[in-house]
């Protein structure tokens, strides 16, 4: 699957490797302080970015303890407009999905077709029997998108997020 530019298409998205290409557009939504406020990723300089991209442009998917990062891009044009990490966990029973999509594409129902399509993905391509969301209770606009999918909470744990104690709410999704 390494060479596969494309690994998901949906009605208004494609999963896709992600590329030097998407630098700019990367580096607008990932340096944003609204986007990254419930991310457990800090903004890159530009060349971190460039070879944080290089490198998922090369990188196996689905390696089981090893994160690997989709693009989302839109189906017309191909323009990048957030991604998707996931880690398959060390047993390989399920994996971890984290979102991130650039503000002007937020509130259009693409974050749903995107998660969508890597769960579709990850169920075909892997032996996982769920897939794993684990969000801040503060952050109700992706507690919202994953119950939407069909997510259930299953637990509730308290937790320190930049160094501030918080709760976060695990969701799943199991194989059908």
């Amino acid at each position: 699957m390494n060479g596969c530019p494309n690994f998901h298409t949906a009605d208004r998205v494609v999963l896709r490797r992600l590329s030097l290409d998407d630098l700019a557009r990367f580096q607008g939504y990932r340096t944003d302080p609204e986007v990254g406020k419930y991310q457990g990723w800090s903004p890159f300089s530009n060349e971190e970015a460039a070879n944080f991209l290089s490198e998922m442009n090369r990188a196996d998917p689905f390696l089981s303890g090893v994160w690997f990062q989709l693009g989302i891009a839109d189906r017309q044009t191909n323009d990048l407009i957030g991604d998707i990490g996931v880690c398959v966990a060390q047993d390989e029973e399920h994996a971890e999905i984290g979102l991130t999509l650039d503000p002007g594409s937020q509130g259009q129902g693409l974050a749903t077709e995107a998660i969508c399509a890597a769960a579709e993905l990850l169920f075909a391509s892997t032996k996982i029997e769920r897939i794993v969301g684990i969000i801040d209770a503060r952050n109700t606009p992706s507690i919202r998108l994953l119950e939407r999918l069909g997510m259930r909470r299953v637990q509730t744990v308290a937790a320190i997020f930049r160094d501030q104690p918080c709760e976060e709410h695990w969701y799943e999704l199991l194989r059908r």
